[in-house]
């Protein structure tokens, strides 16, 4: 029997239970160890979930020999600290996206990978699940043609907390690094970078933004109309027109199950059932890098999350939002 890959999570937020979850039902996974700012929050979590080791600091974490790769589940500012933190000791890191704030964060979390020959990999879960690998396949073999258009939204109504995570400038808040992130991702993955990025901003009492519009235009002809919000319910789906064919993604279109591909002679509805959040495609993927020593990801690698993070950084200056780890 192979000796199972011990995780840890760093920073026991809602999206760690989450996760804990998912990987408990990952063959060859163990959640060894938990840490948490307080060492009372570690030893709830553990005792959740049956946890053998709970810290109440993240350098405890970062120093367990045990320990072979470490989820970083803290707010966005922090992801560059706390990655190079377990990077430093040897870990490898699954950083939950963004995987820093701006290009410059995440050149400085590479160099350390370098360093410390630690593998190193954005969670963004979305690139493992299965109706996002169907719909990969569709443009790689331009089954239905070339891609047209695609038009992608995420928006929920949000409570604003000028202490919480969603409208604190200091935590890097904003729509656009929160779930923004996803239809700028949807649209760099299928169509690559563009040509031309046009985006206008809603901005909330707290400085950061409450809403977006995005717009890409590439060299083909192709557009891709983003948007994203803490102002409103929407369905948060997902649209991508072909030459030959519509596909439609679920709600909540970068964790849903179902794509619904229209024709002129049929409709035609793929289920991906599965009976957890999502979180396991990902961490089955990175214990297969492990495995591998592998430093970085063939599937998402790290050029991937460089370029992700500066279209966001573009589009972020053309709306006119500046955070204090933007140099000037």
């Amino acid at each position: 029997m192979e000796t199972p890959i011990k995780w840890g999570i760093l920073g026991l937020g809602k999206i760690a239970h989450k996760f804990a979850s998912d990987l408990k039902t990952v063959q060859g996974a163990s959640l060894h160890a938990v840490a948490s700012r307080t060492q009372q929050k570690a030893n709830e979590f553990s005792k959740k979930f049956k946890i053998q080791n709970a810290y109440g600091s993240y350098e405890a974490l970062a120093k367990d020999p045990e320990v072979d790769v470490i989820y970083i589940a803290t707010p966005h500012v922090f992801h560059a600290s706390n990655s190079m933190l377990c990077m430093q000791h040897g870990k490898a890191v699954l950083c939950e996206k963004p995987i820093g704030i701006n290009a410059q964060q995440l050149k400085q979390m590479i160099q350390s990978s370098t360093t410390h020959k630690a593998f190193l990999m954005e969670g963004l879960w979305t690139n493992f699940m299965p109706h996002l690998k169907n719909l990969q396949e569709l443009i790689k073999l331009e089954t239905y043609g070339k891609c047209l258009t695609i038009e992608a939204d995420f928006s929920f109504k949000a409570n604003v907390d000028p202490e919480k995570r969603l409208f604190n400038k200091k935590l890097a808040g904003g729509a656009l690094l929160d779930i923004g992130i996803y239809p700028v991702y949807l649209a760099l993955k299928l169509l690559g970078k563009p040509n031309q990025i046009h985006a206008t901003a809603e901005f909330s009492s707290t400085g950061v933004d409450l809403s977006n519009q995005i717009q890409f235009h590439y060299q083909s002809g192709a557009i891709a109309n983003l948007s994203s919000s803490f102002d409103k319910n929407s369905p948060s789906t997902a649209k991508i027109v072909f030459e030959k064919a519509t596909v439609e993604l679920g709600s909540r279109f970068h964790e849903t199950d179902q794509l619904t591909i229209t024709t002129d002679s049929e409709k035609n509805k793929i289920d991906f059932h599965y009976p957890t959040h999502g979180y396991q495609f990902e961490i089955e993927h990175v214990q297969d890098c492990l495995a591998k020593n592998l430093l970085e990801s063939p599937e998402w690698p790290l050029k991937s999350s460089l370029e992700l993070i500066g279209t966001l950084d573009k589009i972020r200056n053309e709306i006119g939002l500046k955070y204090k780890e933007d140099k000037a």
